[in-house]
């Protein structure tokens, strides 16, 4: 028990035992930060993913739309709403 209290009462043991303390709890690039900027980063790579297939998947849309131009005027009907100067046109929301 003597060796125990000669050693941890040894200045250096002290000082490294505190520096650990202080890199792994307190500092701004402690482990528990560490552990939540790595959590936003697989996130955010997550996000990317998502987006990029919806990016993919809007430019076939437009692709498509921009080659038929039927499917365009059913697009911009149903959409934006538009209409033909001799038509009327009424919208029917359910409840």
């Amino acid at each position: 028990m003597n060796k125990l209290i000669k050693y941890t009462g040894n200045f250096y043991v002290l000082a490294s035992f505190s520096f650990l303390l202080w890199m792994i709890f307190i500092d701004s690039n402690s482990l528990p930060v560490q552990a939540n900027l790595t959590k936003q980063l697989w996130d955010l790579e997550e996000q990317k993913d998502y987006f990029q297939k919806k990016k993919v998947q809007i430019q076939q849309e437009r692709k498509e739309l921009m080659g038929n131009p039927e499917l365009l005027e059913k697009f911009a009907r149903e959409k934006y709403l538009m209409k033909k100067p001799t038509e009327d046109l009424y919208v029917v929301v359910e409840k």
